[in-house]
């Protein structure tokens, strides 16, 4: 049995979209130095809220003062895709549906990646997917259809992407017997990670552990997101002018879409797991923004009282409960951390995120 939280507990876990005085413990720059967007695929409010009832201790989403919500709807369509929603993130363009870096017209935009390796920051994509699926692929590549994988593949290892981890290596599989990998420089494993010791001036690094996705909690993943967001915090930290990260917890969406509760529980708090790690990097830090957020929200998810149709249920347990298997139009959660955090309070469109960052990076 799981007990239920006070209306005013609940409450208090989204009072930084109305109230945030001060600013937020560890704050020590006005503008960040670095930036780690981290992107909980279909995670709504509700799955946000499984750690406060599916974990032993408190959440680390209470320790984020700086809290807003996004509308998530496409270019195209009311609903959206993780491809058009993360574009929207990435360039600040509205974009239809199945769009990578691309905009309504299908011409290529700029993402983060390219307009802040410009400005000498290095970069990193991680994700429990294939490196190359819909929401990372928005961060470098630049296609009119999400599933042209290859291609988008052949775009990774020719960006600016300094570090990658995830799945994928089938996508990167070249018939011609082209080495993508060495003639970009890429130092690339294929069996576990490892913190990266003396890297090479220039040299870029990624980790492929998976022919296609990574496995789930639930088959053994362990905590492949958050060492992953060590090493990469640990080997971007070494360039001169600062780095941007991107995070995705990939498979809370596909938990959603199974209305699967054990895997969505599990990769849930994998992803807080992944949050606290990070966040405890940034208090340290005190010059790193750290946004988290979601694509949009999947499943209609809830956490219901126990019972049917409302009357002779048990108010005092929970059953996960879904109303759909598709994506949703729910507005999603945005929690921030770190300089210029109090920007992303408020209710606005994805596409927000993108400016926001670029505001902060542009008053440096």
């Amino acid at each position: 049995m799981h007990r239920i939280l006070t209306i005013s507990s609940v409450f208090t876990l989204f009072t930084g979209i109305i109230l945030a005085q001060g600013s937020a413990t560890g704050d020590k720059a006005e503008t960040p130095r670095n930036v780690i967007l981290m992107i909980g695929d279909g995670m709504g409010v509700a799955q946000v809220s499984i750690p406060y009832y599916y974990m032993d201790e408190e959440p680390v989403f209470s320790q984020f003062k700086y809290i807003g919500l996004c509308r998530t709807s496409s270019g195209s369509d009311l609903v959206t895709q993780s491809s058009a929603a993360a574009t929207a993130m990435s360039s600040g363009y509205k974009t239809y549906n199945m769009a990578v870096g691309v905009d309504m017209d299908t011409v290529p935009q700029k993402n983060l990646v390219e307009i802040l390796s410009e400005k000498g920051f290095m970069t990193g994509i991680i994700a429990t997917s294939p490196v190359t699926d819909a929401t990372p692929a928005a961060f470098y590549a630049h296609v009119p259809d999400r599933y042209m994988q290859r291609e988008i593949a052949q775009q990774l290892a020719r960006s600016e992407v300094d570090f990658f981890a995830g799945g994928g290596i089938k996508y990167f599989l070249d018939t011609a017997g082209v080495d993508l990998f060495k003639e970009n420089h890429i130092q690339v494993d294929y069996s576990k990670l490892k913190k990266i010791r003396n890297p090479n001036p220039g040299d870029r690094y990624g980790f492929l552990l998976s022919a296609d996705r990574m496995p789930a909690i639930l088959e053994g993943r362990k905590d492949f997101l958050s060492d992953a967001s060590s090493i990469a915090i640990d080997f971007l930290s070494t360039g001169k002018d600062g780095f941007f990260l991107m995070v995705e917890g990939s498979q809370i969406d596909w938990a959603d879409h199974g209305n699967h509760a054990e895997y969505l529980i599990t990769e849930m708090n994998d992803f807080e797991h992944t949050v606290r790690t990070v966040l405890e990097y940034a208090m340290k830090d005190g010059e790193t923004l750290v946004i988290v957020t979601a694509d949009h929200e999947t499943g209609g998810f809830a956490l219901a009282a126990a019972g049917e149709n409302g009357y002779g249920g048990d108010y005092d347990s929970i059953v996960p409960v879904f109303a759909t298997t598709m994506h949703s139009a729910t507005l999603v959660p945005v929690f921030a951390y770190g300089p210029g955090a109090e920007k992303f309070m408020g209710v606005y469109e994805n596409s927000g995120i993108f400016h926001k960052i670029m505001e902060l990076i542009r008053s440096e």
